[in-house]
């Protein structure tokens, strides 16, 4: 078998899966080789935290012959637990100033943004508000200063997206978008990073919705696919 296992289940991921799970849903069911976290409905539930390309095997094959929506949180808001450095055995708990969005799922999409157009298959985002424990580790992590996430934990779930379809995703794309546009122009109606608006281009495009129409200058330009 292959899964996450619950000896290796995070905080995050087991609260998730709980407050997912409706009565009579069974839960740790194998199929085709595979651990699935949740069955409820004929519907295997895969509740997936971190990124996508570790599971895209798995869902590919899934989906051949089963119903299968993959469950992923995104952090609207989350707090920084880490403990002090003063010896006194207490914690800091800090307000992160980032925002997670909806649209960040597009982070992760790219590793299979075709999926989305398989019957079987349907996405659900999760906008949550989150601890996130970190633990000192020194200069090992000379990138964050020595800080790394050692787990997440789940307060609220505030909002819920389900995408069952390529065009379910037109939702995410701003009224005020001029037609053509570039990713900059994109990235400044989503509000978010112009990398981000790349791999929402690159996704959106693979499925369809977005069609390339030119150049403008070094800047690929998009509509919207029948505009």
């Amino acid at each position: 078998m292959s899964g996450i296992g619950l000896l290796n289940e995070k905080p995050l991921h087991a609260s998730l899966k709980a407050w997912y799970a409706s009565p009579g849903a069974r839960l740790e069911v194998p199929v085709k080789g595979f651990v699935i976290d949740l069955v409820q409905d004929d519907v295997l539930v895969e509740i997936q935290t971190a990124g996508f390309a570790s599971i895209k095997e798995k869902l590919g094959r899934l989906t051949v012959d089963h119903r299968v929506r993959l469950v992923h949180p995104i952090p609207l808001e989350k707090w920084i637990v880490r403990p002090a450095r003063d010896g006194s055995g207490g914690t800091i708990r800090r307000k992160s100033p980032k925002r997670g969005k909806v649209h960040d799922l597009f982070w992760q999409l790219v590793s299979f943004p075709d999926l989305l157009a398989h019957p079987n298959f349907a996405l659900e985002v999760l906008l949550t508000r989150e601890d996130e424990v970190r633990r000192y580790e020194g200069k090992r992590r000379w990138r964050n200063r020595g800080w790394a996430v050692e787990e997440r934990r789940l307060l609220e779930v505030v909002e819920r997206w389900l995408f069952e379809r390529p065009a379910d995703l037109r939702v995410l794309i701003p009224d005020a978008l001029e037609e053509p546009f570039t990713t900059r122009e994109l990235a400044e109606a989503i509000e978010g990073r112009r990398v981000l608006a790349q791999k929402m281009a690159y996704c959106l495009r693979r499925m369809g919705i977005f069609e390339l129409v030119g150049r403008r200058g070094p800047a690929n330009l998009y509509r919207l696919a029948g505009s």
